[in-house]
């Protein structure tokens, strides 16, 4: 049977933890918590190569799709998140013969079963 006694017992130990834990320590706590499982995180390197591969497959899959003539100027910018995969979402500049634009196109790919799909594909400002 716990009696109060025992409880203080217990508990004490707890509490000056938490008393004399540097302030430091629980600001990072803090923060750390406010992380959002599944969030967007920016690209740092959108010139690496798997990048500029996810692009050309995304503008080449609109272009099949919506039975365009698009080409890749290049990644503006990007993002990944992580889910059953990792989604890919990229600002792209694209020509049109001389007309230019850009879209963001959300690519979701699985690399260790090859698998690649284009969520979507929107113009900016849409």
């Amino acid at each position: 049977m716990v009696t109060l006694r025992s409880l203080r017992l217990l508990l004490l130990p707890l509490l000056l933890i938490a008393i004399h834990s540097p302030p430091r320590a629980l600001a990072a706590r803090k923060a750390a918590s406010k992380v959002l499982v599944g969030g967007w995180k920016p690209i740092k390197d959108i010139s690496d190569p798997h990048v500029q591969e996810i692009a050309e497959f995304a503008v080449s899959e609109h272009n099949k799709l919506a039975n365009t003539n698009l080409t890749l100027s290049k990644v503006v910018k990007g993002e990944t998140q992580v889910v059953a995969g990792i989604n890919y979402r990229l600002v792209v500049e694209t020509k049109d013969g001389e007309a230019m634009a850009n879209y963001v196109a959300v690519v979701w790919e699985k690399t260790w079963e090859g698998f690649r799909n284009l969520t979507s594909f929107t113009p900016v400002g849409s």
